[in-house]
Parts: structure tokens; sequence; C-alpha cells
């Protein structure tokens, strides 16, 4: 698996005792030997850029793009012989991913390559015919967290729809899932930026793989070319042999992607806090006032294979509840193996409905409306409203996953 690196301790506070928080030795791998997976820009490279020579290029990406040894696409496509790299194109949180969650990309000027800079989260979402004069292909190479609600896959179809539209080719270069091949949660039927097709939140693909399947169930297709992995069989990222790169600001470690889908949909929430503003994003959970103990007592009566829940205290910087001393859960992931993410929204919310009664969860249209767009379906929201369990919310939030793992085998490139 490569050589570990030294673990990172932080504090956080368990109770009133400052604990130290190890990060699980899975997620810190770092490089490869032998059969780690190499990315797809690598495997290009090793291919002499066979699919881009002669051909004046646009690329988005951003700060995740890069090989094994840290150098961004957009380097190596500038240095290789024979092709043109012309424009860059900036998704969610910007080409170099420092632009907070949900706030608008710039077009610019790339300061260390001198490129263009068009912006696909700002004015425009899809590139346009301005966007895409000279360009004969369209690179796309970023690592998604493997969850629907992260807007890269609003991007890669936007994206694959501009290329279809104005006669351009689009290239994908594959990274692994960091959650693998499991599916959990709905088919949705009502799409918005943060839930843009139906397939399930957890959808158990690669990027390479989802580009696939958007092209094969699309009416105008593009030309298409996935440059896919090696040595991947659809291990989660821990044990990929990659270093993770931060793929936006609250997506710091490789098992930040887990917590993401554990604790996102709640955090759509504003009066519960899931640690934006600390060093551990997704990884607490509650509010000022709550009873922490009870709270990981109850969860950890649970027995949720995979997470375990200690009593802490935290206070972040920023959200509704900046600045003030929140008590809950910090969550443990014991094993992304046998670990359903996405139940944890559900049991969490039941948890904290029975030890903070008083804590108002819905009520304004608008607050519900995120978190409807995330859940693709007012359903889950009513259900949670009208008291019903979390074994009973999680039945209803997978119907459709199981037929979709099923249905979505034929566009897999890895076994």
């Amino acid at each position: 698996m490569g050589k570990m690196k030294s673990l990172k301790i932080a504090l956080v506070l368990f109770g009133s005792v400052a604990c130290p928080l190890i990060t699980p030795v899975w997620a810190q791998v770092d490089g490869v030997e032998g059969g780690g997976v190499v990315p797809g820009v690598e495997v290009l490279q090793q291919r002499g850029f066979d699919l881009l020579r002669g051909k004046r290029v646009g690329l988005v990406t951003n700060q995740t793009g890069r090989d094994r040894a840290g150098v961004a696409t957009i380097d190596i496509l500038r240095r290789a012989l024979g092709v043109k790299l012309v424009a860059l194109y900036a998704p969610e949180h910007g080409i170099r991913g420092q632009v907070t969650a949900g706030a608008g990309v710039k077009n610019g000027r790339d300061a260390v390559s001198g490129l263009p800079v068009y912006s696909l989260y700002g004015a425009t979402r899809q590139p346009t015919a301005a966007m895409l004069k000279g360009v004969q292909t369209l690179v796309f190479d970023m690592q998604d967290v493997g969850s629907r609600s992260y807007t890269f896959l609003a991007t890669l179809e936007k994206c694959r729809l501009a290329c279809a539209a104005h006669g351009v080719s689009l290239v994908v270069l594959d990274r692994p899932n960091p959650l693998g091949r499991g599916v959990e949660g709905n088919v949705p039927q009502k799409f918005s930026f943060v839930c843009p097709f139906p397939l399930p939140y957890r959808y158990g693909l690669t990027i390479g793989e989802v580009a696939r399947w958007l092209n094969g169930r699309a009416s105008k297709k593009c030309q298409l070319s996935v440059v896919p992995l090696q040595n991947y069989q659809g291990q989660t990222f821990g044990y990929s042999g990659l270093s993770w790169t931060r793929s936006s600001p609250n997506i710091p470690r490789a098992n930040s992607a887990f917590f993401y889908a554990a604790t996102g949909i709640i955090g759509e929430l504003p009066t519960v806090s899931v640690g934006i503003g600390t060093p551990w994003p997704f990884e607490v959970v509650g509010a000022p006032g709550v009873d922490a103990h009870a709270l990981a007592a109850r969860l950890n009566a649970r027995r949720l294979a995979g997470w375990n829940f200690r009593a802490a205290s935290w206070t972040p910087s920023k959200g509704a509840y900046a600045r003030k001393l929140c008590q809950g859960v910090y969550i443990e992931l014991a094993d992304e193996r046998v670990a359903q993410g996405t139940r944890l929204n559900f049991e969490i919310f039941a948890a904290l409905r029975q030890v903070a009664p008083k804590i108002s969860f819905f009520g304004s249209s608008s607050r519900n409306t995120m978190f409807d767009a995330v859940c693709g379906t007012s359903e889950i929201r009513r259900l949670m409203q009208h008291g019903q369990s979390a074994d009973s919310v999680w039945n209803v939030w997978n119907r459709g996953a199981a037929a979709f793992k099923q249905q979505s085998r034929k566009f897999w490139l890895y076994g």
C-alpha cells in the first residue's frame, strides 16, 4: 500500500477532555509501490497523448487534477508535444479550489500558466460557443467524492452537453470513486444542480463511468473517450495507493468523502452544526445545549456497522452557530468497507429529535428548499417531520438503489 505518512494529530474535545484525533491509517497512504492505482492523466501520458495530438485543447480541472508526483494536469498538458492547451474551465471552488462553497467563480486568467480561465460556476454553468471557440477537444480531470450533491457531476454533464452541441470531443481522465462500489439512496425525479440526474446519492461509479452512463442515456451524444485508471478494481480511495488532494475547502482528507455522505444531508438544516468552520467538517454533529453523552449513547446503542460515536464539543467559526459552543458527537469511521454512509443522516436526526426535542429542524419553506433539493424529493423531509423511524426513512430512501447498481454495471470499466 505504499509508505505511510506520519500520523496527523489534532485536538477535539470529547466531553470536557482534550483527546488526540488520529486519522485512520488507511487514509494515510502516500505514493504507490507495485500495484498502486495510476490516474488517467498518467495513463494518457504513457500513451503519448494519443487522443490530443494535433488538437487545440481546453481543460476542465482544479487542484485535484495532478499526477502521483503532484504535477498539475495543466502543466502536463502545457508541456505535451503536439498538444496545444488554450483554455481552462473552473468548477465550483475555482481552478485552485480556494473559493467557498456556493460562492460564484469569476472569469479571469490563471496566474501560473497565463491561460484564460472561464467560470462554470458563475453567470453560466455550461461552456458557451464563445468559451469553446477554437477548442477541438475538451479534457475533464477532477476528483469527485462519490456523492450526487457534489457539483462536479453537474459540471461534467454541462460539459458533455456543450460538447455534443458544438461538435467538440470530450476526454475524461478517470479517477477513483472514494466511496468504492457501494450504492445508496433514491433515484430522484426532481432535479437541480445538486441533484442533476436520476442516479442514487451514493452512485458507486468513477467519474469516467458516470460520463459513460450520461452519454449512454442521452438523446444527443458527444464524442466521448474515457482514459481509464490502471490497477483499479473499484476499491475505496484509502486502498488506492494515491495521495489525497483537498477537493474543496471542506473535504480535506480522503475519508472526508465518507463523512460528507454521512452528514451532508442533515447539514443542510441550519439548526444543526456538522463542523463547517472547524478542522473536522462533516465529522461532528450537534448544536448548542445538546446532551452530548446522551446523543453518543443513543447512537452507539444502534450498533451501526462501521461507525462509532463519542461525546464532543466544538466552536465553529462560521455558520448559524459561529463562535457558539456546540455539543454533540464526533463520528469515528471504524470500517469503511461495511459502513452505510447516508444512513447516518437519518439515524442522527432521529437521535437528536429524542435528546434535543426543542430544536426546530424544519420550518420555513426557504429552510426546506435546499434539503429537498439535495434529497431530490420532499418525501424524505415529510417522513422525518412526521416522526418516522430511521429504519423507515432508510428503506424509503433506498428505493431504486439495488436496481440502479445492477443496471449501471454495463458502464463499468473495472471489475
